[in-house]
């Protein structure tokens, strides 16, 4: 063990005799209802949370949505109704309890009337469920295009017209939109096929409606907490302007109630978090470190909000505070975001292995810190979807990578700072094969993975004219799923952080975008 890792146990062995007997005596035990059972809604969070000697509840899988098949709002009501075990509190995605889960929330047929008795339902679960319920919503999503079955069937087609609407609709609804774009709406009006999209506003109509009746349940005390993301949007879209709209509605409301957050996917890992903070009466003071460059002022893709909107945001649904100096932090939080302020996907061409000036510059400074005896939680989003290689392969070569807390990469800049805060958080209270675990299946999905067999594996896929392999692998998975775990071991034999990590991958939702890294 090195000299970082037998100060952390100690001081870890320390907090269990002397501080945690007297904030809570045992680890607690928490109900989570998650928004699908992708690995990073799913089994990660439970994963972190198990690490840090909690116990997590889900209901039977068979009612969490999934590739094949939507959630059963109503059955996931009965089981926390009647069936649910006993838990010091709740962490509840109520998309999959109103529409049954995140795919399903964009291309349900619900009526109004069905959506009104599960919000009732919802709404009276206290009395028969009387714990704390953290509860998180999503505002629906407008991608500038998409493909798969995560859409509606026509959205392949006209999304980037749809985005572009959206766009100035939301700039007629600020009352900024110019005489020419008036005009460009107009057309965009007629060429769109009026059924399609009068399908995707009314959808978006009646998701609106339920986050506006969600937060006035959140107001009456309904529920203990709730947060709304805001799935993949950007500065003119439908989603930011629902969003500011939800934000006057709610003007005033103290933020330990109720939250607008950057990102979804990352919620229910956050607030499993929250709820373990405030049952352990536990506060974690984090310090935010940019890597050189724009750093706060960054806008990152499929946003609307710059990190330093967005970070402050994400530290207070965990229940943590932010630190003035990293001397005050129990954690510090070191974000590598591009140098440029542009943000591009980790496999594009320039996300080559060798390290910048500044990948370099911030090495040195995450060095110092660790030398200084900080825990440092490292979210990578220099690019989206997958690591920095270069930085990455520094790091690597530094020896600091096996030294973090934790390390976190995929998808959106949002979704990985969240779970880079909570799983930073939790890892104070782990042993250290727990959290080394933890570290390595990051570094195997987030860099190893995402930012260099996915690319391999597209660019293969594209050259034979079979890009629609990507959203759905069919009879290549076997194939795929092989050649993923080949590489993956390959790659991880190279650094010492994870050359002696076993370990096996699948493709839970049979596509591309995501992988389960199961470590033996």
């Amino acid at each position: 063990m090195n000299i970082y890792n037998l100060l952390k146990q100690t001081a870890l062995c320390l907090a269990s005799i002397f501080i945690m007997p007297n904030a809570y005596a045992k680890a607690p035990t928490i109900i989570y209802i998650p928004l699908d059972n992708r690995p990073v809604c799913a089994a990660y969070a439970e994963q972190t949370m198990t690490a840090a000697g909690c116990t997590i509840i889900q209901p039977p899988e068979k009612y969490i949505s999934s590739v094949d098949r939507n959630g059963k709002p109503e059955e996931l009501l009965d089981w926390l109704e009647h069936k649910a075990p006993k838990a010091d509190a709740a962490v509840i995605s109520t998309d999959s309890l109103l529409y049954g889960g995140l795919v399903a929330s964009r291309t349900h047929h619900y009526t109004e009337a069905e959506l009104s008795n599960r919000l009732q339902r919802l709404g009276e679960l206290k009395k028969k469920l009387p714990i704390n319920l953290f509860t998180f919503s999503t505002i629906m999503r407008t991608p500038r295009a998409s493909k798969g079955r995560v859409e509606p069937p026509y959205y392949s087609k006209i999304g980037p017209d749809i985005f572009a609407y959206t766009q100035l609709m939301d700039k007629k609804d600020q009352r900024r939109l110019t005489s020419a774009e008036e005009i460009q709406l107009q057309m965009l009006t007629d060429r769109l096929p009026a059924a399609d999209l009068q399908d995707w506003l009314e959808r978006r109509e009646k998701n609106f409606k339920v986050n506006t009746k969600l937060t006035r349940m959140a107001l009456n005390g309904r529920f203990h907490y709730l947060a709304v993301g805001k799935d993949d949007n950007a500065p003119l879209s439908a989603t930011h302007m629902e969003a500011r709209h939800l934000s006057l509605d709610t003007f005033g409301t103290p933020a330990h109630t109720f939250q607008i957050i950057d990102g979804v996917d990352q919620l229910g890992l956050l607030l499993l978090v929250r709820a373990f903070n405030e049952i352990t009466n536990n506060t974690a003071a984090i310090y935010t470190l940019y890597s050189p460059g724009p750093g706060a002022a960054v806008l990152p893709q499929y946003s609307d909000s710059r990190l330093q909107d967005s970070v402050p945001q994400q530290i207070l649904a965990a229940g943590a505070v932010e630190a003035k100096t990293a001397a005050q932090a129990d954690l510090v939080l070191a974000i590598n975001a591009p140098t440029d302020g542009v943000s591009k996907d980790s496999t594009a061409d320039d996300n080559q292995y060798f390290a910048s000036p500044a990948n370099r510059s911030f090495t040195k400074t995450i060095k110092a810190q660790l030398d200084a005896g900080r825990d440092i939680s490292l979210a990578d989003i220099s690019y989206s979807n997958g690591g920095d290689n270069g930085f990455m392969a520094f790091l690597a070569k530094e020896g600091i990578l096996e030294n973090l807390q934790a390390y976190n990469g995929w998808n959106t800049a949002d979704n990985a700072i969240g779970y880079a805060i909570a799983q930073g958080i939790m890892a104070a209270y782990m042993d250290e094969d727990s959290r080394s675990k933890l570290l390595q299946q990051r570094l195997i999905d987030d860099w190893f993975y995402q930012s260099n067999i996915r690319s391999s594996i597209s660019n293969e896929m594209v050259k034979h004219n079979r890009e629609d392999l990507k959203y759905d692998l069919g009879r290549t998975a076997k194939d795929v799923t092989r050649y993923v775990n080949t590489e993956a071991k390959r790659l991880a034999k190279r650094y010492a952080v994870t050359k002696d990590c076993q370990f096996e991958i699948d493709l839970p939702w049979n596509r591309l975008f995501e992988i389960d890294v199961k470590i033996e």
